[in-house]
This record gives structure tokens, sequence and C-alpha cells, in this order.
């Protein structure tokens, strides 16, 4: 562990584990479609954008089958999506399909190298086709941005989903093991908790036990109390939460030279949410509040400079939030 992440660690106080219980609620087990198949992403160049004197990279796994957006945000018809043109090419096909991604973000802050969420992982045995024994290059692509794994010093966790802590773990003579085995990662304790008390399904109690206790077990998860106004964690690195997707759900506020920019975990899903913040996840644990948080966070960065960037958003993936009509909309911004 690196300099900048013991440090960390040491401010936080936050080490201690619950008693591993692992119980999950139930997902669907298919998005039942013809195509449902995910797409190694092709490494050309690491995207990445500037925030004052902070370069955070896009670490791309791969793009979600055509069926996810329908299966994700059933509310969001392809009636609703031809209405908001501005989605379009980017965000959304002429057919109305939404256009999702999967992939971390990573980043340096005072010496301290960080990645958000893990993504799906490879070679894990999953209920959705979309996400099984997948093979990507993704440990390739994050170690090309200049992260190889050994090389991680911090792991931030947004929530404990399938699709955001795969790479967690990766599998060494037929045992899951940490992959970023230098590093500590850290979640909401909220979250942690809240699944450690949730009956569960096979599927998901297998998830954690190939992505979330191995961690555990090697005492590298630390759970951190997240205040209503969040909790910076290091200089210009605030936890803020965001609950309603999932009870612990957390998003990441950073700030350098004046410069800010929020990554947005599950929140947001896609950026037909900005047109309609009412659209919600089939999979949020209390869609009331996920409403009320997104409602809250788009208003919070309307017409500001803040620049979003979304976990699950396509290229662009980043951009700013304007007022549109009585709601909103997303302004690209271009990696570097």
């Amino acid at each position: 562990m690196g300099r900048a992440a013991s440090v960390l660690v040491t401010h936080l106080a936050a080490s201690s584990t619950p008693t591993p219980l692992y119980p999950l609620y139930k997902e669907p087990t298919t998005m039942r479609t013809s195509s449902n198949t995910a797409v190694d992403h092709p490494f050309l160049a690491t995207p990445s954008w500037t925030v004052g004197g902070l370069t955070v990279h896009r670490i791309d796994e791969v793009l979600l089958p055509p069926a996810t957006g329908r299966w994700l945000l059933p509310d969001a018809t392809a009636e609703v999506v031809d209405r908001a043109e501005w989605l379009r090419p980017d965000f959304a096909g002429p057919d109305g399909i939404l256009h999702l991604h999967s992939h971390s973000f990573a980043f340096e802050k005072d010496g301290m190298r960080v990645l958000v969420d893990t993504g799906i992982g490879n070679g894990k045995t999953r209920a959705n086709p979309a996400w099984h024994n997948l093979s990507t290059g993704y440990l390739h692509n994050l170690s090309a941005a200049g992260f190889a794994p050994e090389a991680v010093d911090l792991v931030l966790l947004t929530h404990l989903h399938t699709d955001h802590v795969g790479w967690n773990t990766h599998q060494v003579d037929g045992a899951w093991v940490p992959t970023f085995r230098n590093a500590r990662y850290l979640t909401s304790r909220t979250e942690r908790e809240f699944w450690a008390s949730y009956g569960m399904d096979e599927p998901r109690r297998h998830m954690f036990n190939d992505s979330v206790v191995p961690v555990e077990e090697a005492g590298l998860l630390d759970l951190v109390e997240i205040p209503t106004e969040g909790i910076e964690i290091a200089s210009g690195l605030r936890l803020l939460p965001t609950p309603g997707h999932t009870p612990g759900h957390l998003a990441i506020h950073l700030t350098s030279q004046g410069e800010t920019a929020l990554i947005t975990g599950d929140c947001v899903h896609h950026p037909i949410q900005f047109a309609h913040p009412g659209i919600g996840s089939c999979v949020d644990i209390d869609p009331a509040q996920s409403q009320v948080t997104r409602r809250r966070m788009l208003a919070s960065l309307a017409d500001t400079d803040t620049l979003v960037l979304g976990t699950h958003f396509p290229p662009p993936t980043a951009g700013r939030v304007v007022s549109h009509g009585d709601s909103y909309r997303m302004v690209p911004v271009s990696s570097a």
C-alpha cells in the first residue's frame, strides 16, 4: 500500500469489517432478448478529461448489448427516447435503443492512484448472459492508462452491485483473490450492512462470494460512515451519499484548482434521465428515494461548470448539465 493510501486509511479509521453474512436481493436472471451479448470494447486510446490539475481516465470494459436499456430503464420507451432528439447519435440510436457502457474511472490524486468501481470482471459465473464468463481486455486498458493493478492505492466502490465489483478479484490457481493487492477497497458502511441483512438468491450470493468476500477476508475492505453532507477522504476527494439505487450508494466529487467533477455511479444510469428524472431503474432498491436523489443532484449541477462522468454513459461519457425546458439535457465534453 502506498504512503498516501496508508495516510488515508489512518484518517478514516474505518477498517473494521462486519461478520460476513452475504445475503443479496434477487435480480432478473436474463434480459430476455435475442440481442443479449456484451461486446468487448476495442482498445484504441484511453479517453481522459482534465479537472484542474487532475486527469480522469475512462477504463473501458464492454459495450452493453442493445437489450440492456429496455430491461434496465423500462419506462424509457422508444417514443420517450425519440422525443429527446439531443440523445442522438451518441446516447441513443434512431430506433430509440439506448446505448450503455461498462467502464471504470481512474485518476491520481496527491500521489494516490484511485480506481472508481471495477466493472463486471472476467471468467465469472453470472445469471445475466451479458455478464457471464466475460473475457475482456480491461486489465490491459487499465495498465495502458498507467494504473497497473499492483500500483493502485485505493478502490472506491459506489455500491456493491454485480457490474461494479467484478474486477475486485481475479482467479489464481482456482481461487478468487484481490486484483488490487496493494490497495484499500472502500465503500459505505450503510451499503455493506444493508446487504448483510437482506435476503438473497443464489446468483447474488455467488457474486458476493467471488467478488466481495475475498477482499474482506484479505482485510482490504474499509467501511466508511457517510454523513448527509458527504465526507472528504483526501483533499479535493469527497464521497457524497446518493441513496435510492441502493441504500448506501455514493457518488465521487472531485475538486482541483477551482474545477469540479462528479462521478455518478448508478444514481443516473443514462442521459435520458436528465430529460426525465422520474425514469428509474428496474433494480432500484428504493425507487422513490432514487428519484429524489436524482432530481436533487441534477438541480445542483444544472448550469454549472461541473463535469459529470457517467459510469454507464456511452462515449462521449462526460458532459455538463444544462436546463432544458422543465428538465435538463447533457452537453457532451469530448475526451482528450
